[in-house]
């Protein structure tokens, strides 16, 4: 590249970096806790576990465990009931003001073999939550999940316009240098290319499954105007169905779990909420394997006869919101796969924690060169010149 092109690069990268940095640590930092969230429920005795029992007990009626669950709460409605991927002994109730999407809500464990409540998880408060909400909407719901997605496309900007200055920059020094006898600045520079390069693609993957999970609510609404709307048409103008004309959902789930063999519940959505309609029990199944778990089939039921009226296939932006939640947190393939997701996360740290040193350092730097140069004349043509450079060009 000629030195035009290099330095519109450098200034793609420097603003992109700069303007994405202060907040990329943010959820470097925040995502680093989440990726270890069950473990630290665990230590913080918040995760609900359910009591060991023989595989063959038999399991409790849906109707019965919703009842245990709304009894503690009258007033409220059920928008969701819920099972965790490696717990089926449990169901999670979620009881609302309203079915409309809030953030009130109040969580109910009930034991899947019992029927009996366990506890009553609160979700909306604590360290891991605090962690959670910054790192999703910075407390301020869709506008900072839109905001921190365009923070996303700058990481993204940053990173590729970070690769293509690399060649240019680290042609005279061999890969993996770090040249510790230079200049403090120098010495991060040269850490901040290393580790740069190293998590390239990861660094890449995370940002760009983060920048499409904060998409993830105005998806679902396209969803429902796209292709959920059509699938009612029969039912339009008709009201919400009364709870009082509401089949069994015991049968419910069984006759969803009949249009998918071998597939397993993830979640039940209450007619009224956002992932239903007013007239449906929308049950989410999920595959077996720890990959197709994370890609769910709608099965719609009607409410009043429990018949199985639509079990459409998710469109690929849904399926692509799907696939990116277990890539951007890691937490599909065990605590290995756990292990190398926080290393590459505080390796990022280090790449975004240097990149804003060495931006606060350049004047500093530029001093330091201009007084290099003048002591030798030999400098323009020693071998660390293009670092240099590339220092000063460098956020």
């Amino acid at each position: 590249m000629n030195s035009r092109r290099i330095k519109t690069w450098a200034w793609v990268h420097k603003w992109s970096s700069l303007v994405c940095t202060v907040f990329m640590l943010l959820l470097c930092i925040t995502g680093l806790p989440l990726i270890f969230h069950h473990e630290i429920g665990h230590l913080l005795g918040t995760e609900v576990e359910a009591p060991k029992m023989p595989a063959e007990t038999p399991r409790a009626s849906l109707d019965r465990v919703i009842e245990a669950a709304h009894a503690l709460h009258p007033e409220r409605v059920v928008q969701f009931v819920s099972q965790p991927e490696d717990d089926d002994g449990l169901w999670f109730v979620t009881l609302t003001p309203t079915p409309a999407p809030t953030d009130d809500f109040k969580s109910v464990a009930v034991d899947a073999r019992t029927g009996q409540v366990l506890a009553q998880p609160k979700f909306d408060e604590g360290f891991m939550w605090v962690m959670f909400k910054l790192h999703v909407d910075l407390f301020a719901g869709l506008p900072g999940k839109l905001f921190l997605g365009f923070m996303g496309l700058l990481l993204l900007v940053a990173i590729v316009s970070g690769v293509v200055l690399y060649a240019p920059f680290m042609r005279k020094l061999d890969f993996g240098t770090v040249r510790r006898e230079r200049r403090p600045r120098l010495k991060w520079l040269d850490l901040h290319n290393l580790l740069g390069i190293v998590t390239l693609v990861w660094a890449f993957t995370v940002g760009a499954t983060g920048m499409i999970n904060t998409w993830a609510d105005l998806l679902i609404k396209y969803w429902q105007h796209d292709q959920l709307s059509s699938l009612l048409a029969p039912y339009r103008g008709q009201p919400e169905t009364p709870k009082a004309e509401r089949a069994s959902l015991q049968r419910t789930l069984e006759v969803a779990l009949a249009q998918a063999p071998g597939m397993k519940v993830s979640f039940i959505a209450f007619p009224g909420t956002a992932f239903s309609s007013p007239h449906h029990n929308t049950v989410f199944l999920r595959g077996p394997e720890p990959l197709t778990s994370r890609l769910l089939r709608p099965v719609l039921v009607d409410a009043r006869t429990n018949e199985a009226t639509a079990s459409p296939k998710l469109p690929w932006y849904l399926t692509a919101l799907l696939v990116s939640q277990p890539l951007h947190f890691g937490d599909y393939g065990g605590m290995p796969m756990q292990i190398i997701w926080a290393l590459l996360d505080i390796a990022t740290i280090i790449v975004l924690g240097s990149g804003l040193y060495l931006w606060l350092r350049r004047g500093k730097a530029a001093a330091a060169a201009q007084a290099e140069d003048a002591a030798s004349p030999a400098a323009p043509g020693a071998a660390g010149r293009p670092a240099v450079t590339t220092a000063r060009a460098r956020p």
